[in-house]
């Protein structure tokens, strides 16, 4: 049977037309392989820039896990250092006190001599009229009276010196800045009358409060005396004027001198530890460094304050409603 011409050709388009959507679709395939193969790639890329990215995440995490112990290591030397310094200014503050109690035994010796003679005295009164066998009762309670206020007086001087050399406590209380003045003063007293130094006293009438430790602020004010007491030994004319003021919420103490007065060119260096205008053997050049620590420490200010003679320290403090 003959098949005809058109149907061959019929069939040859046919065949030619699958043929082309085969190779289409083999194209497709192929197409579709290499994209696949390039997503594979990829994804393959992908994961190892990942595994990169975890591993160096991995050692800087143990880095930071190093530092971080380094941190703490150094956090805790930090805080035993400075415990450390706070210990080694708490002995210096001591040694300094010491230094200055060491500076008023000369004075406090004169001025327990008084009570203590006159203790003798009264005593020796009551003695001789039990041995004249003269009872006059009277007299006897007197004198009794009179040297029981000497030991009194005596006990005072001691005790005070006691709680001065003493360690002073943290703890921060009401301190009537008057009576640290007064008290200062006292042990001073007898000292300025050997050496015929006039001490003027202008307090505030208002006895101003401030928030503090007493036995610290009354290192300051014999730190001051101390100094202003050797500036005017070689003058003619021996002043110490001790004045407190009240400002809006401050309080200000001044302890001027009649003496030479601080040299311009030296007037930055006086805080400094260690610095002394005194001759070699006179003076640590730690007593003013240590002043302007502890009026720091209660959150106050010290200067120089220049006048036309002599030195006049200007210590300010805020008042006790202000600092708490």
């Amino acid at each position: 049977m003959r098949v005809s011409s058109a149907a061959v050709a019929a069939r040859s388009g046919l065949e030619a037309g699958e043929l082309r959507t085969l190779k289409q679709r083999i194209e497709e395939l192929e197409a579709h392989v290499r994209f696949g193969e390039q997503r594979r790639r990829a994804m393959l890329h992908i994961m190892m820039d990942l595994t990169e990215t975890n591993r160096r995440l991995s050692d800087q995490r143990r880095a930071m896990i190093h530092i971080m112990g380094d941190l703490r290591d150094t956090t805790e030397e930090i805080r035993r250092r400075e415990q450390e310094l706070r210990d080694k200014q708490e002995q210096l503050v001591q040694t300094a006190k010491l230094a200055t109690i060491g500076e008023l035994t000369t004075g406090v010796a004169h001025e327990l001599n008084d009570p203590l003679n006159n203790i003798g005295l009264y005593i020796g009164n009551v003695l001789d009229l039990m041995v004249l066998e003269t009872w006059d009762s009277e007299r006897i309670e007197r004198d009794l009276g009179r040297a029981k206020q000497q030991v009194a007086k005596a006990t005072e001087i001691i005790n005070h010196l006691r709680t001065f050399g003493r360690a002073a406590p943290r703890q921060r209380e009401p301190v009537e800045i008057n009576g640290v003045i007064e008290s200062s003063v006292s042990l001073f007293s007898e000292q300025f009358r050997l050496r015929e130094v006039e001490l003027v006293l202008e307090l505030a009438a208002e006895n101003p409060s401030v928030l503090g430790n007493p036995i610290q602020l009354e290192q300051v004010l014999l730190n001051l005396l101390n100094n202003a007491r050797d500036a005017v030994a070689g003058s003619d004319e021996k002043r110490i004027r001790v004045s407190s003021r009240v400002g809006q919420g401050w309080v200000r103490v001044m302890v001027q001198d009649s003496g030479p007065g601080v040299p311009k060119e030296l007037e930055e260096r006086i805080f400094d530890p260690f610095f002394t205008t005194k001759e070699v053997g006179q003076g640590t050049g730690l007593g003013l460094s240590i002043v302007y620590g502890i009026v720091n420490d209660h959150e106050g200010q010290i200067y120089l304050d220049r006048t036309t003679q002599g030195a006049r320290f200007v210590m300010e403090l805020p008042l006790e409603s202000k600092a708490v």
